[in-house]
């Protein structure tokens, strides 16, 4: 036990210090243990979950309220374990009616064995999805007051959630990230920001480190992010998408044209099994 604190805490050291950079840094989203390993293997520094990924992977659509906190935590657990890199949890909206519930989330994705985790400020009512302002905020107080209480830094990334909700309001959205960041937030975070400008915009006026979900192309590039004052990059559920559309493409092709053709694009299965394979340690 004593040997896996001591690795928890060293993550969330190298996870605290690469929001403290100057350049920004990628934070790959893994949906599985699988892809987990392979990412890693790639070499990025540092691993998130997706929500959207993990449903997608189990068959049910994102945002439905069908995949519970405990299946979120197991995902965790499941990526966490089986990486070195630091693993920052996709917590949604905390999976939580009330502050201590929100307390209590962070506090099972640090056992888990997150060093990070998110909490959303969309409420779940398609009639009435985004929180008001000051019920957001006292509840990312609540999840920075778990995060503190932990023996080691937990980065708690507060999200504003008005662009994936079709509120195109980048002044409310400030006002909230800043809020957010007041609050104690490590990390803010908007996704769906509509162009660089906006992301430039809240870079300047926001005072916190600020992570980006990569959007559709033409979409600015890791040293572009960075220019604009991003210091955090993510894929949310880009790479699950990329990897359905693969599948879909040959399976259609051998379903509607009986043919093979698209069969060359898959990594040979000996490639594969030494990617899943553990690394020597030295």
């Amino acid at each position: 036990m004593a040997g896996d604190t001591i690795s928890q805490q060293r993550k969330a050291e190298m996870f605290r210090e690469l929001h403290e950079r100057d350049s920004p840094f990628v934070l790959a989203n893994a949906w599985d243990a699988g892809t987990a390993h392979l990412l890693t293997r790639a070499g990025f520094v540092a691993l998130g979950t997706t929500s959207a990924g993990l449903a997608f992977s189990h068959g049910v659509p994102d945002a439905a309220n069908i995949i519970d906190r405990a299946f979120t935590l197991a995902n965790v657990r499941a990526i966490a374990a089986a990486t070195e890199l630091p693993v920052s949890a996709d917590l949604e909206s905390c999976f939580a009616g009330t502050p201590k519930d929100v307390e209590e989330t962070v506090l099972l994705a640090a056992e888990a064995g997150a060093v990070g985790g998110s909490i959303e400020d969309a409420t779940g009512i398609p009639q009435d999805p985004i929180l008001p302002l000051d019920d957001a905020v006292e509840r990312v107080s609540h999840a920075v007051a778990a995060a503190r209480s932990l023996p080691f830094p937990f980065v708690i990334t507060a999200r504003a959630e008005n662009f994936l909700y079709g509120r195109a309001d980048l002044e409310d959205t400030i006002r909230r990230l800043q809020a957010y960041a007041q609050a104690g937030a490590d990390v803010v975070y908007s996704p769906g920001l509509p162009d660089a400008d906006a992301i430039r915009e809240v870079c300047k006026r926001v005072q916190a480190p600020v992570n980006v979900l990569v959007g559709r192309p033409p979409f600015p590039s890791v040293t572009e992010l960075g220019q604009l004052g991003v210091r955090r990059i993510s894929f949310g559920s880009l790479l699950p998408r990329i990897a359905f559309a693969s599948v879909l493409r040959v399976a259609q092709e051998i379903h509607e044209e009986g043919t093979f053709s698209r069969i060359t694009e898959a990594i040979p299965y000996a490639e594969v099994n030494q990617l899943m394979s553990p690394e020597p340690r030295h």
